[in-house]
């Protein structure tokens, strides 16, 4: 298996309202048989029913909307300042901010929020992960630290 991702599909309660949410941060959407795809750099982010997600990949039913899944997306910025920006973004888009900005021993900065339907989302500057002028990110060779 060649290690990519190619789309990641958040299973959302309210379509309308999740695609509100996204491009209030700035991303454009195109909706496609109640299924909304967003290009996001390489791969693409996919707003779909909660309950068809849960049936197509095999599950009887989608579980509670709350709560943590065991995934946690991240997006990650140029400056600290962008960090925050981004957070307050989501929050007066109508998501939460679940852990406010702060530094790590590590040399980042990050918080992280919840989009409406509660999937996590963490925001961070990490002068170590450099982003493409795309803003493709390039892990670096950890041997080499």
């Amino acid at each position: 298996m060649e290690p990519r991702i190619s789309l990641i599909t958040l299973g959302v309660t309210d379509l309308a309202r999740a695609r509100r949410f996204y491009e209030a941060l700035g991303w454009r959407g195109q909706e496609v048989e109640e299924t909304v795809f967003f290009q996001a750099g390489g791969l693409g982010l996919v707003l779909w029913g909660r309950e068809k997600l849960a049936r197509d990949s095999g599950h009887a039913e989608a579980g509670p909307a709350t709560g943590f899944g065991g995934i946690v997306l991240a997006h990650n910025v140029r400056s600290r300042e962008e960090v925050d920006a981004l957070l307050d973004q989501a929050e007066q888009a109508g998501g939460r901010v679940t852990k406010p900005a702060a530094a790590s021993p590590h040399g980042f900065y990050s918080g992280a929020f919840a989009d409406p339907d509660g999937h996590p989302w963490e925001v961070a500057h990490n002068p170590g992960f450099p982003l493409a002028e795309d803003g493709t990110l390039t892990l670096p060779d950890f041997d080499t630290l």
